[in-house]
């Protein structure tokens, strides 16, 4: 065991409920606390002091100067393994192109796919490692990596298998989820309900004998899947084993609907959710994950984040790092913003980037600083917990640890 400490604020997040809106005055803080590590676990928070009175022989960590500690945090929903750079299609969107001129002039995910598939799996992990890197060094050691980037057998495959060699090399905890059912890609010959059936008999089995994910997600959009088609994907989908995630209701509503009907475990963007299906998805086990980089990066609304949380939904929030409409990848700037344009409070807001967001990806054994609890939490040289969203961002991550373990940023 060993005692690390003393930190001037300790926000363990503990009995906090997992749905619905939270006022930062039921946010348990420990002054002058200590973390007791004990088999990659948390054994104990406390105050310091007590743990060291207690435990006289342990060895202790000592923190230098003031600083706070709060549990790791959890990205639900990236895109990270990618090639290639939409830099343009950013340049052009914010010139005034629409989706389709962008499109048309060799920009889209169609450009990334192009990119993804020319990429050798080194320079894929490569990139992807660098990227993985950079989210630990905020704070985040939960992180979803999605496919769809490949669009046919040979590169979805690939990205996932990238994505499982990923994981021998960082001590981050990496959720694969096969998203090939991202668009129709240009080159397959037939109809979009006919590319559906090709991932069901082509791709997901391979995904399933190779163990290279558990997850399949779908984007329910007129630009990419319709309804009805995408219901009865995610069910045979289901069927075979997977667990579902959708991107739902991003530019038009009802798919949040169909992700509460099939059980979606998380239903992602939700920018156009209507009122009558924010009540229907609140009521439900799924989660609503918010993605404010896609807001940002596309100039778009926001999701009803506040609307969701006193419905008493199931708050995430998630980074949606992308090359194209998120290309920003930090969550903790974008958290912040979206809690000042959504009226969200510090506790709604941590709350959403750690365990809220971990049972997302059906964890429940972090997110929060408890006896038995995973020892991953961030550190930073600050006097008060409120300055980590007041500074949006810019206030740097003193300290990440995995399992109880120092990681070099």
């Amino acid at each position: 065991m060993k005692l690390i400490g003393p930190y001037k604020q300790i926000v363990t997040l503990v009995n906090l409920p997992l749905r619905g809106k939270l006022s930062d005055d039921q946010l348990e803080i420990l002054e002058d606390g200590g973390l007791l590590i004990k088999d990659e676990k948390i054994e104990s928070a406390g105050d310091f002091q007590r743990l060291k009175d207690e435990f006289p022989e342990i060895e202790i960590e000592n923190v230098e100067g003031e600083q706070i500690c709060l549990p790791a945090f959890v990205d639900s929903h990236t895109h990270i393994c990618f090639g290639g750079n939409r830099a343009n299609d950013f340049a052009m969107r914010n010139a005034g192109k629409t989706y389709l001129e962008i499109a048309e002039s060799g920009g889209g995910i169609w450009s990334s796919v192009q990119h993804t598939r020319s990429a050798s799996e080194e320079e894929l992990l490569k990139t992807t490692l660098e990227r993985i890197n950079f989210l630990i060094s905020l704070g985040i050691t939960t992180i979803e990596i999605k496919s769809g980037y490949g669009l046919d057998v040979e590169n979805e495959l690939k990205m996932l298998r990238v994505i499982k060699k990923a994981q021998t090399l960082t001590k981050a905890t990496l959720v694969p989820t096969c998203l090939s059912a991202h668009l129709k890609p240009r080159d397959f010959e037939g109809s979009a309900q006919d590319y559906l059936q090709y991932i069901l008999e082509e791709i997901l089995p391979k995904v399933k004998a190779e163990n290279l994910a558990k997850r399949v997600d779908i984007f329910i959009e007129k630009s990419a899947f319709l309804p009805q088609e995408s219901k009865e994907f995610l069910l045979k989908a289901k069927d075979l084993g997977f667990e579902i995630t959708v991107h739902a209701d991003q530019f038009t509503s009802g798919s949040s609907r169909i992700a509460v009907e099939v059980g979606a475990k998380s239903a992602d963007h939700l920018e156009a959710t209507i009122d009558e299906d924010i009540e229907f998805l609140a009521q439900s086990e799924t989660v609503a994950t918010a993605l404010p980089g896609a807001s940002l990066g596309l100039g778009e609304k926001f999701t009803p984040a506040r609307k969701i949380l006193d419905a008493g939904g199931i708050l995430a929030i998630a980074s949606d790092w992308n090359p194209g409409s998120a290309p920003m990848g930090n969550l903790i700037t974008q958290a912040s913003i979206l809690a000042t344009f959504e009226k969200l409070s510090t506790a709604e807001v941590l709350a959403g980037i750690t365990f809220r967001s971990a049972f997302a990806l059906s964890f429940t054994d972090r997110g929060t600083l408890e006896k038995g609890k995973k020892a991953d939490f961030v550190t930073y040289k600050t006097d008060h917990f409120q300055n980590v969203l007041y500074r949006q961002g810019s206030l740097k991550a003193e300290a990440v640890y995995i399992d109880g373990e120092k990681q070099t940023l």
